[in-house]
């Protein structure tokens, strides 16, 4: 695995962030079954293979990134010697005492080299040293590399939205406790 350093993002490097590749390929999803009985509503995800990998747009315009970056707490760059390769944007939520991560790509070249694992240990370390006691993440009922980063992590699935994306894609919502 190759040296990556993890820092602050800075005005440089928004141009290459935003250029990246943010597709994900997955070869299942999240489905979301919703039951209406008499009154009540139930819903319920099951994984679901898909019989060929599909690739999966990011949910957020890409031209309109760099706009909403300015509005986040803070942002985190990936860097494997001198290149970015991936990056995290968090945003706080003061009075729930949350952190979410809003953002975390990695370059496709850089994928599976444990880039993502690294900028969110970065990301949770950032909300504890700020004394954080929760921290989340949103991600696409279609990414399962994201689902599965979540549950490696430790976070639990703990809700969802349908149609919260421009794309009109569910998103699910997984949190866990800092300590």
């Amino acid at each position: 695995m190759p040296e990556i350093q993890i820092r602050p993002t800075i005005a440089n490097d928004l141009s290459r962030l935003m250029g990246f590749d943010h597709t994900i390929t997955s070869d299942s999803v999240w489905q979301l079954e919703l039951r209406r009985d008499t009154g009540q509503v139930t819903a319920s995800f099951r994984e679901v293979r898909l019989p060929r990998s599909i690739s999966v747009a990011y949910p957020r315009n890409s031209f309109g990134l760099a706009d909403d970056w300015v509005k986040r707490s803070m942002m985190y760059t990936a860097c494997i010697g001198v290149d970015p390769v991936g990056y995290v944007s968090l945003l706080e939520r003061g009075l729930d005492s949350m952190v979410w991560v809003t953002d975390l790509v990695v370059d496709v070249a850089s994928r599976r080299q444990g880039v993502g694992s690294a900028l969110l240990a970065s990301a949770q370390d950032w909300a504890s040293g700020r004394s954080y006691r929760r921290f989340g993440m949103e991600m696409q009922s279609k990414n399962l590399p994201a689902i599965r980063l979540a549950q490696k992590f430790g976070y639990e699935f703990c809700g969802y939205n349908d149609h919260y994306y421009l794309t009109q894609d569910v998103a699910l919502f997984f949190a866990k406790a800092l300590k």
